[in-house]
């Protein structure tokens, strides 16, 4: 037997595969730990690829447990990092404790290392990527985006995002979509600021292994590319002039283009892209990004200008009446792309206040909406 090997086996004697390990101690720095994860199939003699995570709030298992049933179906070592958080100043720590334990310890593809995050832990995940692009496969970004306020038109790794329809950072990862031109997509789903379900981490990680293929990290496996693109004819539906079907043919051409025949899909997206009624609904939802954006931005000017202004009172009335009417949107009982934008604002608002003037405060207080779950 390899020494390398006896090493190996001996450091993960003690780890079960199958389940969730919640806390394993980083061997050179104990002060760290992280929630893992080894699919049932793991062994030391091959090299498996790895998903690092990060959760906002330091809580290691929830990622993993999100990645669980596609690292067991795919192979994938899965490690969320107990210690990395929101405002914490030791985050490079535990991102390089985290790592630097699971590679000494598993045999880890080193190709293929991807990184995951949502929220504040997005944007780790992408400070790592871009600190690293040489060493970062891909970037998995549920509800963020990058760390800072740098639009970019390409990157050196895919990217997966997820947002949630009632997302604060909705409007920036559509941004980040209509920005990128290398791989990527953004998959939006019903919902909140919260982790992507583990259906929609299952497909994050068949798009890495799809672009994984396309790039040649991975030997090209044509049964999986067959039953992947099945899916996703399947999941697109049947042929009908609706936007979500537009939407999904475009992707699909994307991804498969070069391991797939997409030429009628390519054709079918092409004529949709044509219809009047497609191209007015877009024209819509764009339009609605830009409404958004201002409507934040207009209450934040007012905000910031509450510290200075002569007419205190004006200001506090003004700024009351946009959040009432902000409010009573988010409150209406029947579902609609209104109803979506307000409570995105009405949050948006919420995590990115930017006054303590206690009046403020008082009136903030009357309209803040109840606070979801990640």
């Amino acid at each position: 037997m390899h020494l390398w090997i006896a090493a190996a086996i001996a450091l993960v004697a003690d780890l079960p595969t199958g389940r969730i390990v919640d806390a394993v101690t980083c061997a050179a720095d104990p002060s760290q730990s992280y929630a893992l994860f080894l699919p049932r199939a793991y062994t030391p003699d091959r090299a498996w690829p790895v998903i690092f995570a990060f959760d906002p709030g330091g809580r290691g298992r929830t990622p993993v447990e999100r990645y669980q049933a596609a690292a067991d179906q795919y192979g994938f070592i899965v490690a969320g990092s107990n210690n990395s958080r929101n405002n914490s100043p030791d985050i490079g720590r535990a991102v390089a404790a985290m790592s630097t334990d699971v590679l000494s310890r598993f045999r880890v593809d080193e190709r293929r290392v991807y990184v995951a995050g949502m929220s504040g832990g997005a944007r780790v995940a992408f400070s790592v990527a871009l600190g690293s692009p040489d060493h970062v496969a891909g970037v998995i970004a549920s509800s963020a985006g990058y760390p800072d306020d740098k639009p970019r038109k390409t990157l050196p790794f895919p990217v997966f995002a997820t947002a949630g329809t009632e997302d604060f950072n909705h409007l920036e990862l559509r941004r980040l979509d209509r920005a990128l031109t290398s791989p990527h997509r953004l998959a939006v789903f019903e919902g909140g600021h919260v982790w992507l379900s583990s259906d929609l981490a299952t497909e994050a990680v068949e798009w890495m292994e799809l672009q994984a293929m396309k790039s040649g990290l991975k030997p090209r496996d044509e049964r999986e590319i067959d039953r992947l693109f099945a899916n996703r004819v399947a999941a697109a539906g049947q042929p009908r002039i609706d936007v979500a079907r537009y939407l999904s043919l475009r992707a699909m051409v994307e991804d498969f283009d070069g391991v797939k025949d997409v030429k009628a899909f390519a054709a079918e997206a092409a004529m949709l892209a044509r219809d009047k009624s497609i191209r007015t609904a877009l024209k819509k939802a764009d339009d609605e990004d830009d409404r958004e954006e201002r409507t934040l931005h207009e209450v934040w000017k007012l905000e910031a200008q509450l510290a200075s202004s002569d007419d205190h009172a004006a200001l506090l009335a003004d700024l009351r009446r946009r959040w009432q009417t902000v409010s009573e949107a988010a409150k209406k009982p029947e579902d609609s792309s209104e109803r979506r934008l307000a409570r995105r604002v009405l949050s948006g608002l919420n995590a990115n206040l930017r006054s303590t003037d206690p009046d403020y405060l008082k009136i903030i207080a009357d309209y803040r909406p109840s606070r979801g779950g990640r």
